[in-house]
């Protein structure tokens, strides 16, 4: 398994739930696990921050075509999220399935940090049941409610390609990745302890100071003031814990942020910038291409092509 750096805080004893599972998703372990499931199954899977605004099995391989039109329909999107939610409200330590508008059914397995839910193992976008005509005419109803308009030929056809599995067979796949949750959560809980007992309390303070603050400017003189130690040798002892100097790692956790806010559709990248503490667009700019390796706005087209790319084709209304 890759090595994991230890996370930041609001505090000592409660790592951010968005920058573990963060971890895990780039842990060898789970993109492992997450190839091999996606080739024996057939099926998308993707590991998700608990409460966040990521779409339905973003990034993840095997989605359905029909799900991959209806993201690029404002009303039938918010449905997704709404099911998605409403899963997530359900999810306590089992997993949880239900089915969307259209009858996909769709599975939330939790991941838990000691007695929290920090993650979910997602999966479906398939039928418990041979597709019909009738089940197909139920779902441009609903759509047809919301005024959405598609080329409803392309429709019909994408619903058909949805992947069909029995009710058996598909709730065996879910008890697999509640296996594999239940060992990504000892994986979690045994880092954190590790890590708690290694990390020095003036890093630990410090992190949870940058956590708090992130939106504020912030000076290396005020976060080792915070962290009780003098700038000389919190330096030292933070680039020792972090592998990182301060600048570096100021700049990386405000990155972060912003991707984790460009994830709901509706924030634009400027709004985005200054709520994670970045005081120019341009040093914004020149930073997110430096960590990211693109700029802002190519990695936001990237995170929603799945709706933005599907967004181009010329619509007609649906027929009653």
């Amino acid at each position: 398994m890759n090595p994991i750096a230890a996370p930041a805080s609001t505090n000592a004893h409660a790592p951010r739930a968005d920058e573990v599972v963060s971890r895990l998703r780039s842990s060898e372990i789970f993109r492992d696990y997450q190839q091999a499931f996606q080739v024996a199954t057939g099926l998308p899977l993707v590991l998700r921050t608990a409460g966040s605004f990521q779409e339905p099995l973003h990034g993840a391989k095997n989605l359905s075509p029909f799900c991959l039109l209806m993201a690029a329909k404002s009303q039938s999107c918010a449905a997704c999220l709404d099911l998605q939610q409403r899963a997530e409200d359900r999810v306590r330590d089992e997993a949880v399935t239900l089915e969307c508008f259209a009858g996909l059914s769709e599975s939330l397995v939790p991941v838990q940090l000691g007695e929290r839910v920090i993650g979910y193992l997602q999966t479906g976008q398939v039928l418990l049941h041979v597709p019909t005509e009738k089940h197909f005419r139920g779902a441009m109803t609903q759509l047809k409610k919301w005024n959405a308009t598609a080329d409803v030929a392309v429709l019909r056809e994408a619903f058909f390609q949805t992947r069909v599995l029995t009710k058996a067979h598909y709730e065996a796949t879910v008890r697999l990745l509640t296996s594999f949750a239940q060992h990504l959560s000892m994986i979690t809980n045994e880092l954190m302890m590790k890590e708690a007992a290694a990390e020095p309390p003036a890093v630990v303070r410090a992190r949870a100071y940058i956590a708090e603050h992130l939106g504020e400017q912030l000076a290396l003189p005020q976060v080792a003031q915070a962290a009780h130690m003098s700038a000389f040798y919190f330096c030292k002892i933070f680039k020792a814990a972090t592998r990182l100097t301060f600048t570096d790692y100021l700049a990386r956790a405000r990155v972060e942020k912003t991707k984790r806010l460009l994830l709901n559709p509706h924030t634009r990248v400027s709004e985005a910038a200054y709520e994670a503490g970045f005081q120019s667009l341009s040093q914004f700019n020149r930073v997110f291409r430096r960590i990211v390796g693109e700029s802002p706005s190519v990695y936001r087209d990237h995170l929603h092509s799945a709706t933005g790319g599907t967004g181009t084709r010329s619509s007609l209304p649906f027929a009653a």
